[in-house]
Order: structure tokens, then C-alpha cells, then sequence
């Protein structure tokens, strides 16, 4: 998903568009998760960029886009830019130290 969201809408207000908007970003995550992993994977990872335009976009966690989109309301920003791509991984496996236990 590569989309630009406008802030400014004619006749709805603003909290209700920020719903709206953080309320799609939420079913993106879980449709991109209910999605087929490859033959070898087990999870999807998401590599997220989110700004005031695609040019000054930087990289952020999936679970911080509320706080960002809630700091564009408070700038009062015109739009941003949210980037959020799927990718499949694979659990590195785990280091068992035997002197641990």
C-alpha cells in the first residue's frame, strides 16, 4: 500500500476522517496477514515508511502509525503519506546455550 491521505474533507470532520484512515491501515495489516505464506516462511513482517510526503518519508514500526497520524492531526498537516509493504520471513532459530540450564 502506497497512499497519500488528505486531512481536509468538505463536509466530514477531521476526527471522523482520522478514524477512517488509521480504521484502513488496520484491515491492510490483517488482509496482507491472512494472505499465503510461501513454501518455507512463517510470518509476514511489514516494512512501514509514513510522513508528510513520499520525498521525507522515514521508516517506522507497524505498531506506531497511530501515534504518527495522530501527530500530522496536531501539526495540522495538509496530507501524509503512508508506505507499508509485506514481506515473508523466516524465525532465525534460537541459540540453546546448555549452560543455562
Amino acid at each position: 500500500m502506497k497512499k497519500t491521505f488528505t486531512l481536509t474533507h468538505p463536509k466530514l470532520n477531521t476526527a471522523r476522517l482520522v478514524d477512517a484512515m488509521k480504521h484502513e491501515i488496520k484491515k491492510y495489516f490483517a488482509r496482507e496477514r491472512r494472505k499465503a505464506l510461501p513454501a518455507g516462511m512463517d510470518y509476514w513482517t511489514f516494512d512501514c515508511r509514513f510522513g508528510a510526503s513520499e520525498e521525507v518519508a522515514e521508516h517506522i514500526f507497524p505498531s506506531e502509525f497511530n501515534q504518527h497520524i495522530d501527530a500530522a492531526v496536531a501539526q495540522e498537516l495538509p496530507s501524509f503519506y503512508v508506505e507499508i509493504l509485506a514481506r515473508a520471513c523466516k524465525h532465525k532459530p534460537r541459540n540453546h546455550d546448555a549452560t543455562a540450564d
